[in-house]
């Protein structure tokens, strides 16, 4: 394990304007105001926030921007923003709207060149290219549109080839373990993050401050997102970030 800090990072999943969450990409049910959740993350320590517009790319729109202004005004922190980006004007708009760093799913797989763009265009440091991955019959499927179309490409030389191209971290949710609470993908995080060079963002699974624990030792991942155990208050993050301490885990105070 690198001596970096590690980073813990609540993610809002947006529709229809409100935070919502489900379990395995499905059973959604309403979280809260996604203004005042991001007040409160970033208030309590978070080290980053991650807001996803779940519908936009099945639903083929843009991103709700005027939301998304509310949410930057609100806090301190840096903030993602994905949901919706298809081309370097929608990342144009991110960028004024007060987003540090764009998240690209369905886009990055049906035009892989608009990594390498988004890339040359604002810096690798500002692409995030997060993938939905199911493990079906031995083998990580990638899938677009909010986990709901499988793509034909395998989860590690998928990720590789996006770093090619230029993105500056990999945020990898396993669909398998997504909203279930019962922990990481740890081993498939370890080989992940052992054949990237770039961070690696874990997501899916979180249900104990242990949880997280294994996914910075056993998973090698270099941040750990959650939802549900952030928005319900199952896991406030300052007693979150004790006990990483307390496990000899770097975190920012």
């Amino acid at each position: 394990m690198n001596n970096l800090a590690k980073r813990i990072i609540p993610c809002l999943d947006i529709r229809d304007g409100r935070t919502v969450k489900g379990i395995n990409f499905v059973d959604i049910r309403d979280a809260g105001d996604p203004v005042e959740l991001a007040q409160r993350y970033s208030e309590q320590g978070a080290d980053e926030l991650v807001f996803l517009d779940i519908t936009a790319s099945h639903e083929k729109r843009k991103l709700l921007k005027a939301l998304v202004e509310k949410v930057a005004a609100a806090i301190s922190i840096p903030f993602t923003v994905g949901g919706g980006v298809t081309e370097l004007k929608d990342a144009e708009v991110l960028l004024t709207a007060g987003t540090d760093k764009i998240s690209v799913n369905s886009a990055a797989i049906l035009n892989p060149p608009l990594i390498d763009e988004l890339a040359k265009q604002f810096g690798s440091q500002f692409v995030v290219v997060a993938i939905d991955a199911r493990l079906e019959d031995g083998r990580w499927e990638v899938y677009r549109n909010g986990g709901r179309i499988p793509v034909g490409r395998e989860l590690f030389e998928y990720a590789r080839e996006m770093q090619e191209r230029g993105a500056g971290e990999i945020l990898w949710t396993s669909m398998n373990h997504d909203g279930t609470q019962n922990g990481f993908a740890n081993e498939t995080l370890s080989q992940l993050s052992r054949q990237l060079s770039i961070p690696l963002i874990a997501s899916g699974g979180a249900g104990t401050k242990q949880h997280f624990a294994d996914a910075f030792t056993l998973g090698e991942a270099d941040a750990a997102l959650a939802a549900s155990v952030f928005h319900y208050d199952t896991i406030p993050i300052p007693e979150l970030k004790d006990f990483l301490k307390e496990s000899g885990i770097p975190v920012r105070s």
